[in-house]
């Protein structure tokens, strides 16, 4: 049996049922700017490369943008609080998910490794009522790096000390971040066998 079961949050445990770029515009609009894709596409651009480079508040950073290219009188930090429940309401948890997950704490340690600031990916967490399986929640603000990088496996190492550590994810980057560190990867495809009918029996 797996010691630590590593997961991603977006694209695993989270599916996404609109777009950033969807929710980001319908922001917009209930901020009274009007969401041409020009600026739906500024937002996007600011957020990106704030959060690449791990800069603070990337979606304050992101908000300002928008409201500076529109040219308009918006609270940016009152626009990223509408994000933040627009995306918490944008993603889903499939029923299949919480119940491996119960069954697979009776056994294993749980963690998740996530990219972005703490604050957020935990909210999400909470938000979907996800909060009370995992022993650890590393996410690569806090260590500095995202995946890639190893460091937020090396941090799960340090904080849920093990014989052995999986890393289930939907990226590349989940994937080639926990071959680096030694996890045993496995990738969660959304088309194809359900992972989450079958992970008891690949772990």
């Amino acid at each position: 049996m797996t010691d630590v079961l590593c997961f991603a949050l977006d694209g695993t445990l989270l599916h996404r049922t609109r777009s950033d770029a969807d929710v980001l515009a319908g922001v917009l609009g209930a901020h009274g700017i009007e969401p041409s894709d020009e600026l739906v596409g500024v937002g996007t651009d600011e957020f990106r490369r704030a959060f690449d480079g791990l800069e603070d508040e990337p979606h304050v950073q992101s908000m300002a943008a928008v409201v500076a290219a529109a040219g308009a009188e918006a609270d940016p930090e009152a626009m990223t609080e509408t994000l933040r429940e627009r995306t918490y309401e944008a993603a889903t948890v499939p029923d299949a998910a919480r119940e491996s997950l119960s069954g697979l704490g009776a056994d294993s340690k749980l963690a998740v490794i996530t990219d972005g600031p703490r604050e957020w990916q935990v909210g999400k967490l909470d938000h979907h009522g996800l909060g009370d399986p995992f022993d650890a929640v590393i996410t690569s603000y806090e260590v500095g790096a995202h995946k890639p990088d190893t460091a937020a496996f090396d941090r799960v190492r340090q904080q849920l000390p093990a014989v052995e550590y999986v890393m289930v994810g939907d990226s590349d980057a989940d994937i080639e971040g926990a071959r680096a560190a030694g996890f045993v990867p496995i990738r969660y495809e959304t088309e194809g066998p359900d992972l989450w009918a079958t992970i008891d029996a690949l772990l």
